[in-house]
């Protein structure tokens, strides 16, 4: 089987709906929740037909399908530009340091301090596979194939990229971090205020979230040792990250307390090393390993495949072009698998 990353459509609703119904919660960039789902598509349809290539608001939704049934297994957005409609709210830990000469002792306080810091950096995000697909690489996929599109469009991003990683989640779906802080000011539960803020936006974090410093030592144990956490399945998603060049600045989701990673965008890896090459042929030979891209816009493909390099440009292994509709003559974007 061979899987390509494209575009989303209108007829991609059910496919989003019921992968959202699969997410056990803390997902807000893919709430189960139709209206909010049909939005995103609208707005995902509206980045990829406007061809005007400067920085705006805007919101690209990419799925994960199998070239050769057309079933839909995965998807993940990107956005080019957070904090426009609502405010994009962050918990940075920082720490205060004070003497007492008396006491001859120095005190270190470590406090969450609430602020936009990432308001218009670009985002990667919602990323879901079918549990049924998490083999044969098939997430690393997903998440690579944000930064070739980046790449190709590299106009239409900011000059920073951030990543928000799922926290800590119970058995029962709450979150300690929330219950131990946020919770105790909004009245409501965690599964609540997610579910709000996945379909309304933040705009009630500012409204009610106090907006002095937290000191960490206030909060319950369990709160505390959620901080900057992902989630047990975002682990890899983590390590991914890092090998493409990102890094946790100390900036946590004000809801799950969850590690937000950043970079600059021309230092991601996969961007960095991508390079532009002309298909000269199409065989059934080896080569080496990478994803490989082509087109623009609503026309983008993304897939695995194995290249060889030839005078003049790549041969491309005969699924990979197949599946991204490629052939001799075609000009595509590649980078290493690994």
């Amino acid at each position: 089987m061979t899987f390509r990353i494209r575009a989303a459509r209108d007829a991609d609703l059910q496919h989003l709906y019921e992968m959202a119904k699969l997410t056990g919660g803390g997902f807000t960039n893919l709430p189960p929740d139709r209206r909010a789902l049909v939005a995103k598509l609208e707005r995902s349809h509206a980045a990829f037909s406007r061809t005007a290539g400067a920085l705006d608001d805007e919101l690209f939704v990419l799925m994960l399908e199998n070239a050769d049934t057309g079933e839909v297994r995965g998807t993940c957005q990107i956005f080019t530009q957070v904090g426009q409609r609502h405010p994009f709210y962050s918990y940075r830990l920082g720490t205060l340091t004070q003497h007492s000469r008396e006491l001859q002792r120095t005190f270190r306080a470590e406090m969450l301090s609430l602020t936009t810091d990432l308001e218009g950096a670009s985002e990667v995000g919602g990323l879901f596979l079918h549990p049924g697909e998490r083999a044969g690489g098939l997430g690393l996929l997903l998440a690579r194939s944000r930064y070739l599109f980046v790449r190709q469009h590299r106009a239409r991003f900011a000059d920073r990229i951030l990543a928000e990683l799922r926290g800590v989640i119970d058995e029962a779906g709450g979150s300690p971090f929330w219950d131990g802080l946020a919770g105790r000011f909004f009245g409501m539960n965690f599964q609540d205020a997610d579910q709000f803020n996945a379909i309304n936006g933040h705009q009630f974090i500012a409204d009610l979230m106090p907006k002095h410093p937290i000191y960490t030592a206030m909060l319950t144990e369990t709160a505390r040792a959620a901080i900057g956490l992902p989630h047990p399945s975002g682990r890899a998603a983590m390590r991914m990250l890092e090998n493409e060049g990102f890094a946790y600045e100390n900036y946590v989701d004000i809801f799950d307390g969850g590690p937000t990673m950043t970079a600059r965008t021309d230092r991601v890896r996969s961007i960095r090393e991508a390079a532009d090459d002309r298909v000269i042929s199409v065989d059934r030979g080896g080569g080496a390993e990478a994803l490989v891209a082509t087109g623009v816009l609503g026309d983008f493909r993304c897939a695995f495949g194995h290249i060889r390099h030839e005078d003049g440009g790549i041969i491309l292994s005969e699924d990979c072009a197949r599946a991204l509709d490629v052939g001799a003559g075609d000009n595509v974007v590649h980078v290493g698998r690994w």
